[in-house]
């Protein structure tokens, strides 16, 4: 999104930046954390016009605080990458409660082998009107296809940042 000309912030969990700094593994911080670090970010970022996302669970925390943050003002949309729909394996342990009634415009880009929600898994969900579903081809939860079908990653990635640009121009 940088090299279409928009400006992209990133930014670390508290445990993520510990993971960094003592290179011991350490499970993620409370919801209440996460979700206070994503009104942190907003506020020292925000403008109207902010488009909030992330990879995983980073994107459901922000799916979590974008009707919020709207409300406040602060944001416009939200991209997320790989939602994590359910934990692998377990497709009745649905994390998309808060989906069905979210008023933020939302782009989810999936994976169509994501162990964390397929297109089957998915098309059974009662999810907002808000939301946009792409699927990228053959894709896993990093959007990676196996090499038999003929499509790479960097191809899922193009279409990534397609599909991202095209909604982020749409909303601003």
């Amino acid at each position: 999104l940088a090299g279409q000309g928009f400006k992209v912030v990133r930014f670390e969990f508290p445990y993520m930046r510990e993971i960094r700094e003592t290179g011991k593994k350490k499970a993620p911080n409370t919801a209440k954390v996460l979700l206070q670090t994503w009104r942190d970010v907003i506020q020292d970022f925000g403008s109207e016009g902010l488009i909030i996302g992330g990879k995983s669970m980073g994107g459901r925390i922000a799916s979590m605080a974008a009707d919020e943050m709207n409300m406040a003002g602060s944001v416009t949309g939200l991209v997320c990458l790989g939602y994590p729909f359910h934990p692998p394996g377990k497709p009745e342990k649905t994390r998309t409660e808060h989906l069905k009634e979210l008023k933020t415009p939302t782009l989810i880009l999936q994976g169509e082998r994501d162990t964390f929600g397929t297109p089957q898994d998915v098309a059974g969900y009662t999810l907002s009107k808000s939301i946009e579903i792409q699927w990228l081809p053959d894709g896993d939860h990093s959007f990676k296809p196996r090499k038999k079908s003929g499509i790479t990653l960097d191809q899922n990635m193009e279409k990534t940042v397609t599909a991202m640009t095209g909604f982020v121009r749409a909303l601003i």
